[in-house]
């Protein structure tokens, strides 16, 4: 009888030990569990409100930048005066060299355009980046180009393009300002 009762309180006291474990767990996760609540992990109003803050600094960020854009205006026109051609003349010649030639190129230039008096004055502003963007195009005219056909034309228009380059890349004109580029002078010596 005596075996009995060591094999029974054997066996009681590995149930304890059992017992004890899980009760350490159980409170451990309980004790985790209360904690998360109370920091207010499982609020979900919490949650909501910074997603409605964050939509909200977003649609301030937005309505900032539709404030910084400059407002576009528009130039009403009367009906007789929307193709009326207006031109510039640059005041100075271009002068260049002939690509792999001792000769030199000496061009005057004249632009025309249908646009209002905005191309003009861009014109003006940009006159430097123009004028550069024109001296390396003309740099680039070789002696045997000189005597083709149909070299002039293709030149104006060469210009005619370079010049709309530089007006849509500084001026952010979505359409082609200039629409004829003339030579009022044009040596080579």
């Amino acid at each position: 009888m005596a075996e009995v009762e060591e094999e029974v309180k054997s066996g009681g006291g590995l149930v304890k030990i059992i017992l004890i474990v899980l009760v350490v767990l159980l409170v451990g996760v309980l004790s985790a569990l209360g904690a998360l609540f109370f920091t207010g992990f499982f609020d979900q109003a919490e949650a909501d409100a910074a997603e409605q803050a964050i939509a909200e600094l977003e649609a301030d960020i937005e309505e900032t930048e539709a404030v910084q854009e400059p407002e576009k205006v528009t130039k009403e026109m009367a009906e007789e005066e929307q193709f009326k051609p207006a031109y510039h003349s640059f005041p100075t010649p271009f002068i260049a060299n002939v690509s792999q030639s001792r000769k030199v190129m000496q061009v005057s230039l004249a632009i025309m355009t249908y646009y209002d008096d905005r191309v003009l004055t861009a014109i003006a502003d940009h006159d430097f980046a123009i004028r550069a963007a024109i001296l390396d195009r003309l740099r680039m005219v070789r002696e045997d180009e000189l005597v083709e056909a149909d070299f002039r034309r293709n030149l104006q228009e060469d210009l005619a393009l370079i010049i709309n380059e530089v007006l849509e890349k500084f001026e952010a004109f979505k359409f082609a300002a200039v629409e004829e580029v003339y030579f009022t002078a044009f040596v080579v010596q």
